[in-house]
């Protein structure tokens, strides 16, 4: 799933960052700030009425995202310890 389809309050675990054409900054700025296979990531909260941006956490980070930012970031759910 993406990220941006993660509902609040639940953590799921990166899988990948995709880049949308050559040399997609935005990807790369994404691993650059932590996004990277493995890592534990938790939507905090949206918008009013779904909207954007996100708020989403990575590690102790918090970060404002945009949807079509999010759309970059695959992940899994994360299983139940």
């Amino acid at each position: 799933m993406l990220m941006n389809e993660l509902v609040k309050g639940t953590s799921a675990v990166v899988e990948s960052v995709g880049d949308v054409c050559v040399d997609d900054v935005i990807a790369q700025r994404l691993r650059d700030l932590g996004f990277v296979s493995g890592e534990v990531v938790r939507l905090i909260a949206r918008s009013p009425l779904g909207g954007e941006p996100l708020l989403v956490q990575v590690g102790s980070t918090r970060f404002a995202l945009r949807c079509n930012e999010a759309k970059r970031v695959r992940v899994r759910m994360q299983e139940a310890a």
